[in-house]
C-alpha cells in the first residue's frame, strides 16, 4: 500500500525538473509573474535581511525580481535539482523542502515560489522553516492553490474515460486557502496571513499549455499515477474536448493558475498581539451608534430606532 503522507514521486518530481532546467527560460513566464507579486509584498516592508533562502528557487527568478533579496549579504538558493539550483547561481543548495540542511536560527528571511505545493508533509516542512527563521525573521511563499488547471482537470477526466474506460490520478491535489492559514498557526508562525490571486492565461490550443507544463517541470508526478504509457489519443481527445467546452469567441482557451500566498514571521517579544478580551475603552456600538445585542438575544430581532 502507499504511504499515505506520500502523495507526490519526488525522485520523478526531481527528473522533471533536472529536464526543464535548460530551456525553463521559453517557459517561465507564470514564476516570473509570481516573483514580481513576492518582489512587490518584499517591497512593502521596511526591513533589511541579512541572511536570506530561497527555497525550490528554480533557475532564480525570484531573486532577479526582488530587490530584498539581491540586498541580502547572503543568498542561498535552495532547489530539489542539481540542474536547476546551478542555473541559480550564488550560493546553491541542492536539497528537500521535506528535509531541510539548514540549522535553527540561521535565516532572516525565507521566500518561495511555486515549489511547496509538490511537498508531501507540508505541515513539517513549514515547521521547518519555522525553525530555520531567527526570531522575528520572515517567511513569504507562493504556491498553487485549489482552483488551479481546473479546466485541464475536467477535460482530461472526460476524455480518459472517453478513450480508456476509466480515470486516474493525474492533476495533482491543490490545498484550499483556509486550510493553508491553519496550517501556519499550528507551525508555530506569528501574525499568519493566507491569501490568493487568480491568474487565467490563455493559449491558442491545449498541446501549447501542456507543452509550458512540461518546459516549467509541472507535469505528472503523482505518486499513484498510472505506470503503463499513455497514448497520444489521450491527449488529443483532451484537446478537442478542451476546445469545445471552454474555448472563447476567438477559438482561445483559457487555464486558470489559483496562487496562495503565505505570509508569517517567526515569534519575537516586539511583535504586536491581540489584546485580551473585555480590555477596550470603548465600545464598538458606540461607534457605529447602534444597539448592542448581548449573545443570548441574537435569535431575537431588534428595531433600530434611528431612521435611514
Amino acid at each position: 500500500m502507499t504511504d499515505p503522507m506520500r502523495v507526490f514521486d519526488r525522485r520523478r518530481l526531481r527528473q522533471h525538473r533536472d529536464r526543464a532546467a535548460r530551456t525553463l527560460p521559453a517557459h517561465d513566464f507564470l514564476l516570473c509573474e509570481v516573483a514580481a507579486r513576492i518582489a512587490d509584498r518584499l517591497d512593502d516592508i521596511n526591513r533589511s535581511f541579512a541572511v536570506a533562502l530561497d527555497l525550490g528557487c528554480h533557475t532564480g527568478e525570484t531573486v532577479r525580481a526582488a530587490e530584498a533579496l539581491r540586498r541580502a549579504e547572503t543568498v542561498m538558493s535552495c532547489d530539489l535539482s542539481y540542474e536547476m539550483a546551478r542555473r541559480a547561481g550564488g550560493c546553491a543548495v541542492v536539497a528537500d523542502e521535506e528535509l531541510l540542511p539548514f540549522g535553527a536560527e540561521s535565516v532572516d528571511l525565507a521566500v518561495s515560489n511555486l515549489s511547496l505545493h509538490w511537498v508531501n508533509d507540508l505541515p513539517g516542512a513549514l515547521l521547518q522553516l519555522r525553525r530555520t527563521l531567527r526570531p522575528d525573521g520572515l517567511f513569504l511563499a507562493a504556491m498553487l492553490g485549489d482552483g488551479t488547471l481546473a479546466e485541464l482537470r475536467d477535460c482530461l477526466m472526460q476524455a480518459e474515460i472517453d478513450v480508456s474506460g476509466g480515470v486516474s490520478p493525474r492533476v495533482s491535489p491543490f490545498a484550499e486557502l483556509r486550510d493553508l492559514g491553519g496550517l501556519l498557526q499550528r507551525a508555530g508562525f506569528a501574525l499568519p496571513v493566507a491569501d490568493r490571486d487568480r491568474i487565467v492565461v490563455t493559449y491558442d490550443d491545449a498541446m501549447k499549455l501542456f507543452a509550458d507544463l512540461r518546459g516549467m517541470g509541472e507535469t505528472n508526478a503523482l505518486a499513484d499515477q498510472r505506470r503503463t504509457f499513455t497514448g497520444r489519443d489521450l491527449f488529443l481527445r483532451t484537446a478537442v474536448l478542451y476546445q469545445e467546452r471552454y474555448g472563447d469567441a476567438s477559438g482561445r482557451i483559457p487555464a486558470t493558475f489559483d496562487v496562495v500566498y503565505l505570509h508569517g514571521w517567526a515569534p519575537h517579544a516586539s511583535q504586536q498581539r491581540p489584546r485580551a478580551p473585555g480590555s477596550a475603552q470603548s465600545r464598538l456600538a458606540n461607534a457605529l451608534q447602534s444597539e448592542e445585542i448581548p449573545a443570548g438575544d441574537a435569535a431575537t430581532p431588534r428595531r433600530n430606532d434611528r431612521e435611514p
